[in-house]
């Protein structure tokens, strides 16, 4: 057992034992000083400290090159064991999967909703049962920032605005628009600016607001569009443009492998621009392992 007198134990710094350590493996100042990316003064000065606390020269000289004291040799093992436990203290073992119970509140648009939930859901009834999952209306990335800071909400998936310092944020993908429109549909047959334009659209907006970044496109090029109907769900736009003549553009992850058999599906005919999907936690769910658990689940799905 490492034993350290309490007056040394005060005064040291408890990263002059992982100096150490390394010293101790490596036999060797300079590879122990590379290894830690310290520069060779800096290795010398801690071995110096490490001495001092020691009352041992702990290295020698030995020949051309180095060797260790028995002391030294004593304290291998024993300081490799005092480290595992400081890692232990300051990086606990995480709780088994199984036993977790929370309920863990989401916001995400419907339409991304629709090609994650089942896999996740297989995902937690294996390995995390005691987890259920809430999913809530998606009202945009600057409303959802709000519910996180407000605890209505644990996990956002959207475009979300540069957030404060409380916020976590981590871009997932970067998404683009496509067009859908029903298989035998009269503008697939030559699908181009004019006969997109010929039919109305549906837009989603989960605030009812008609119009949206393809207007401000559409007006650079002296263009319009006609708006046919305004809904707050990608799903339910979906399912109504393959019943009728309505046109819809939407995140392409809004299509799922189903879609593109009753569909066509295009490329938007004028530029737009691709857009970031993020996903955000609040600051007091860092080391919730639910939380953790079910942001992985999330990344590995839409990744």
């Amino acid at each position: 057992m490492v034993y350290i007198h309490k007056m040394n134990l005060r005064r040291i710094d408890l990263n002059l034992l992982v100096v150490l350590d390394t010293l101790l493996d490596e036999v060797h100042v300079t590879r122990a000083a590379q290894r830690l990316s310290l520069s060779q003064p800096a290795m010398s000065n801690a071995l110096a400290r490490c001495r001092e606390v020691f009352g041992d020269p702990l290295l020698v000289k030995a020949g051309s090159g180095m060797r260790l004291t028995v002391k030294a040799q004593s304290l291998r093992q024993p300081l490799k064991n005092a480290l595992r436990g400081l890692d232990t203290v300051f990086e606990p073992e995480q709780p088994a999967l199984a036993t977790l119970r929370a309920r863990i509140r989401i916001g995400m648009a419907d339409g991304l909703l629709t090609s994650v939930a089942a896999p996740i859901q297989r995902e937690l009834q294996v390995h995390a049962p005691g987890i259920s999952l809430i999913y809530l209306p998606w009202r945009g990335g600057s409303q959802m920032l709000h519910q996180l800071a407000q605890d209505d909400m644990d996990i956002a998936v959207s475009v979300i605005p540069s957030p404060d310092a409380s916020i976590r944020r981590q871009e997932l993908v970067t998404e683009h628009y496509q067009v859908a429109m029903r298989k035998g549909h009269p503008a697939a047959d030559s699908f181009n600016l004019d006969t997109w334009l010929a039919y109305p659209h549906v837009v989603v907006s989960p605030r009812g607001d008609p119009r949206g970044a393809l207007d401000d496109v559409l007006v650079h090029l002296g263009r319009e569009r006609q708006i046919g109907l305004v809904l707050p769900s990608f799903v339910t736009a979906i399912q109504v443009v393959a019943r009728t003549d309505l046109i819809a553009m939407v995140p392409s992850r809004s299509l799922v492998d189903e879609d593109k058999e009753r569909f066509a599906i295009f490329e938007p005919p004028v530029p737009m621009e691709t857009f970031p999907l993020h996903i955000a936690w609040h600051e007091r769910s860092d080391n919730n392992p639910a939380v953790q658990h079910v942001c992985m689940l999330l990344k590995q799905c839409i990744c």
